[in-house]
């Protein structure tokens, strides 16, 4: 299993108030875009969020940062762990304990909401849920749609950060090809539609050319009609 950064989004949060590291090496080092760091700092983003210090976590040491503060151009690499933990390999949905359970159509709203590119498979892996639950939300058309509210499913307990980013990343690559195929189908008729197409080579009839107005006509026409008209009485 690769090694990945727990957290990324709280540690840029402790990364931009506690070191003198720029925007750019936050970003790289936590894999989200600089302007998104730079609403970090500016307070737009990622309010509510507590930082996560990764020298605690063991994932950034202080010598690393350290050279990170003194060169911009240096790249922060992640601590190696001390303990390797197998990755554990399970089968059918996730467990979710009964005490959670009436959290989930919450969870599955803020996915929705916020990750509309997640498929249903996804959303029933990451908070243990059916499709036709997931349907019922999407359409609005579950029990209790009135007094649900988004929640996220890592702060309820539901998923992990890590296996959120992981599907929200594989929904991001598979995306684009789905737009380019859609784009085609909208785009590109089928052959047997196009095979009783006719061209007509004879080029269009050029268009005659107006007659131009002639000015001294126009006047005398005006001259005309005032003459023709009475004169009113005096009085």
């Amino acid at each position: 299993m690769a090694q990945q950064l727990l957290m990324p989004k709280a540690t840029a949060v402790w990364l931009v108030d506690n070191t003198a590291l720029t925007f750019e090496q936050i970003a790289e080092f936590c894999t989200l875009h600089a302007l998104e760091v730079k609403a970090i700092a500016d307070g737009e983003s990622a309010q509510g969020i507590k930082g996560l210090d990764p020298i605690q976590t063991g994932q950034l040491s202080r010598d690393e940062i350290a050279k990170g503060e003194a060169d911009t151009a240096h790249k922060l690499k992640l601590s190696s762990p001390k303990v390797h933990v197998p990755e554990l390999k399970r089968k059918g949905p996730r467990y979710t304990p009964v005490s959670k359970r009436q959290d989930r159509p919450n969870a599955i709203l803020w996915l929705v909401r916020n990750h509309p590119e997640l498929r249903d498979a996804q959303i029933s892996r990451l908070v243990g849920t059916t499709k036709s639950t997931i349907e019922q939300i999407r359409e609005r058309t579950h029990w209790n749609s009135a007094n649900l509210t988004p929640l996220d499913p890592v702060t309820l307990g539901l998923c992990t950060q890590i296996d959120l980013d992981m599907e929200v990343e594989k929904a991001a690559k598979e995306r684009p090809s789905e737009v380019i195929k859609r784009e085609e189908d909208e785009t590109l008729l089928p052959a047997k539609e196009t095979e009783g197409f006719t061209f007509d080579a004879t080029p269009p009839a050029p268009k005659k050319e107006e007659d131009k107005i002639d000015a001294d006509a126009v006047f005398a026409k005006l001259n005309s009609l005032k003459t023709d008209k009475p004169e009113e009485p005096s009085e």
